[in-house]
């Protein structure tokens, strides 16, 4: 057939992965509609132009090169506004299924318009943006947008792409581990991260209290899950769906136990989006579900131009893999790495140490203009722990970005902002007010300021019976002394 695949590239083209297809599209879908959904309420206060970092200022002593970016050519609140909203919307559109259902190239063009949108944050977004599952959204986006309609049949090399993407995310993290911290190597890692990881979750509490056994248990099961099953998924079906199996098991745990954004959630789509239309038939029968319900029917062949799209694309991402894939080999493992401004191909990690003690700031105003020890009272953020009788929430995948850089300043982290963030706090300033759980002062502008630093570790059962209280902590230090606003810059008191 003229403009159709030649029958001699039959291995192409799969018949086995229509449902794979759907999980990946429609599951990156849902997860830029909420990177979009976060920037619309986020964005603003910490990038905008007023922010605590604002893009206008970034881009004007950074180049192109450094990471291209639509802010590059002009920034405004309202076209960031404009651009989460588009991004929003196409989200949706993927997962009402709409793009889907036209020529095979309409879900290509709206997920290549969410990643360059999407890369645009990441690119102008600076600390704010600077974690892992940004450039992981940004490739996977990329990729997924070479899967096609359901009007073609699924091309293998694009799922061998996730396969990749999927190995790199999952052995990434193993390597970084084995190599960067020796509680990983003694299997004591996890008798801390519970109590110690950025945002714990309602259950992280019960999990920390678990038996040590259970923890060592625990550190040799990622052992296994990132070291050696991700090798199944270069090996020929059924083992790269029980590997990806595996993935969704471990990743439920981290998603029961921790508030890690959406990086748990998209490991599972991708592990989803690499198991079989034989396998999901045979998990239908074992849950009793008739046969076929699940996948929609492609057509037998594709078009040449997607054939050839899809190859390029292909062809780049085997070019672009080079050093990725050096850098797993490396004794200097990079961790959450791009090699290339577009994150096309990325170096992924979690947790190459595991910090042994919880040191908390605490944000403090009062109104009185010569305060005493009582005259203190605390800010609470929404995700980060504040007061001890306070339940950790759980807000993945959502991501808390303020929250999340509150925990790095105690581990030594440059956080240039933070000033800002006090003076924002003097102003009353309403975005800023609204990132946060609760505001003591219902608006108004406090007189001062300060931070203390203060160790935090869970209640034990004991405690918890007895106060009710989810931590204890202990104050150390007034890390920032109060500080009063003063023409518009911070003064000490």
């Amino acid at each position: 057939m003229v403009g159709t695949l030649p029958d001699w590239l039959g291995w192409w083209s799969s018949a086995d992965y229509d449902v794979a297809r759907a999980v990946l599209q429609r599951g990156f879908g849902a997860l830029y509609a909420l990177a979009f959904w976060g920037a619309l309420s986020q964005f603003r206060p910490l990038l905008g132009e007023h922010g605590m970092a604002p893009v206008p200022r970034y881009v004007a002593r950074t180049h192109w090169r450094d990471g291209p970016s639509l802010f590059r050519w002009r920034y405004s609140d309202r076209l960031l506004a404009v651009v989460a909203w588009c991004g929003v919307l196409l989200g949706v559109s993927v997962i009402v299924g709409l793009p889907q259902a036209g020529p095979w190239w309409v879900p290509m063009l709206v997920f290549l318009a969410l990643w360059w949108l999407y890369l645009s944050l990441v690119n102008v977004g600076q600390t704010f943006y600077a974690f892992g599952w940004e450039s992981l959204l940004c490739e996977a986006g990329f990729v997924v947008a070479f899967l096609g309609s359901d009007a073609v049949p699924v091309p293998l090399l694009i799922i061998l792409a996730v396969r990749w993407l999927l190995f790199r995310l999952e052995h990434g993290a193993g390597l970084i581990k084995w190599r960067g911290d020796s509680s990983w190597r003694d299997l004591t890692a996890l008798y801390y991260h519970h109590e110690t990881q950025p945002l714990p979750g309602p259950f992280s509490w019960h999990a920390h209290h678990m038996p040590r056994w259970w923890h060592r248990f625990e550190v040799v099961g990622t052992h296994l899950s990132q070291l050696v099953v991700p090798w199944l998924l270069f090996l020929p079906q059924p083992l790269p769906s029980v590997a990806a199996l595996v993935f969704v098991l471990t990743q439920g745990w981290l998603v029961l136990t921790g508030n890690f954004a959406w990086l748990n959630w998209a490991t599972i789509v991708l592990a989803l989006g690499v198991v079989n239309d034989g396998t999901w038939a045979w998990l239908g029968g074992l849950f009793g579900l008739p046969d076929g319900a699940a996948a929609p029917t492609a057509a037998a062949s594709a078009p040449l131009a997607f054939v050839v799209v899809v190859s390029a694309v292909a062809l780049l991402l085997l070019v672009l893999s080079v050093r990725p894939a050096l850098n797993l080999a490396s004794r200097h493992q990079l961790m959450n790495a791009s090699f290339e401004p577009f994150r096309l191909v990325n170096a992924y990690g979690a947790f190459g140490s595991v910090t042994q003690r919880r040191d908390e700031l605490t944000v403090e105003g009062t109104r009185t203009e010569n305060p005493g020890p009582d005259d203190w009272v605390e800010y609470e953020f929404r995700g980060k722990p504040g007061p001890v009788d306070r339940r950790p929430p759980q807000v993945a995948p959502y991501h808390l970005r303020l929250d999340w850089l509150m925990w790095f300043i105690p581990l030594g982290h440059p956080a240039r902002w933070f000033a800002v963030f006090l003076r924002r706090l003097l102003e009353a300033d309403p975005p800023t007010l609204r990132m946060l759980r609760r505001d003591p002062f219902d608006g108004e502008p406090p007189r001062v300021v300060r931070a203390v630093l203060h160790r935090y570790r869970y209640t034990t059962p004991e405690e918890r019976r007895r106060t009710g209280d989810w931590w204890v902590r202990e104050r150390l230090d007034v890390v920032v002394d109060p500080v009063v606003l003063v023409g518009g810059e911070l003064m000490s008191l």
